[in-house]
């Protein structure tokens, strides 16, 4: 029934503000569509280190970054001219396509002494046919995304379809992604429409077959498995996955169907030829030393880019 258990791995952006990374996995490199996933916070940040966790401007290809806060506040700026504050419960919804650079700032001093923050962020690899579409960008409301509620469980739809639930956020392939809260003794279930299926426990414990699993750890669902979750405590968890695509590669920031189509990024951001934001073109993110071919243990995606 449970394919594989996945232990976050802890990183530092700067000090104060820890990441947890569960995918890419060596063992389990996507589930579905969903290729990379981040946790950071809660963060508690003294205002003068707050430009220090900013992420530079840096280019992607290949996918969708999903940008969901449980709190404070992150001010995203890309290459088509778009400036947008993200806030908790909107969906920032970033489709990559043949080539863009975004930066992401923390410019909220109080929400950040205030330890306000916490992100999570994933990316969406694209079916072959949109690997090359142009880029978009979309901002999606708390009101937009549908909620759903029944005794002890609060559940709201970010992307895709579940439990009957869809919305109008734009995605490439058959996928899903809730963000789901459960009171202690609270009983839960997968979604059964999709083929693979994964639960991210963002904060507390849940129990899957009289064992317990923490904040921290994803599970990963057999096709077919329909396992009963039990919530340990006040629980959050992420609900993930959808239809596979197929073999994808991944160096830093860049994500393709093929090898010499990531060569390809490397060149274009290297020479200029992915444009800066236009309000955010001062500094960027250079290339990475490449020491590795891009199936394998190239450089690790920078933490919430």
């Amino acid at each position: 029934m449970l394919d594989i258990v996945i232990e976050a791995r802890k990183a530092s952006l700067a000090p104060g503000m820890d990441v947890r990374r569960i995918l890419p996995f060596r063992l389990r490199r996507m589930v579905g569509p969903f290729i990379f996933m981040d946790h950071a916070g809660p963060v508690e940040v003294q205002p003068p280190l707050t430009h220090d966790m900013d992420v530079l401007p840096h280019p992607h290809i290949g996918l969708s970054t999903v940008s969901y806060l449980f709190g404070g506040q992150v001010t995203h700026r890309d290459s088509l001219g778009v400036e947008q504050i993200i806030r908790p419960g909107e969906v920032n919804w970033m489709t990559a396509g043949s080539g863009i650079a975004h930066s992401e700032r923390f410019e909220d001093p109080a929400t950040l002494a205030g330890g306000e923050l916490e992100m999570i962020q994933t990316w969406v690899a694209l079916p072959e046919k949109d690997e090359e579409a142009a880029p978009s960008f979309e901002n999606y409301k708390p009101e937009q995304l549908p909620i759903f509620t029944e005794t002890g469980v609060w559940m709201r739809l970010i992307a895709g379809d579940a439990y009957g639930l869809r919305n109008d956020v734009k995605t490439h392939s058959p996928l899903f992604y809730l963000h789901v809260v459960l009171e202690k003794g609270a009983r839960f279930g997968l979604p059964k429409e999709h083929a693979e299926r994964g639960i991210y426990v963002a904060i507390g414990s849940i129990e899957v077959a009289h064992r317990t699993y923490t904040m921290g750890q994803m599970l990963v669902f057999s096709k077919g498995a329909d396992p009963l979750i039990i919530a340990k405590e006040p629980t959050t968890i992420m609900l993930l996955g959808g239809e596979p695509l197929g073999e994808r590669f991944i160096w830093w920031n860049f994500v393709s169907s093929r090898k010499e189509r990531i060569e390809q990024a490397k060149a274009d951001w290297k020479e200029g030829r992915i444009l800066l934001p236009p309000n955010d073109n001062l500094e960027y993110v250079p290339l990475p030393a490449d020491r590795s071919k891009p199936a394998g243990g190239g450089p690790a995606p920078q933490a919430l880019s």
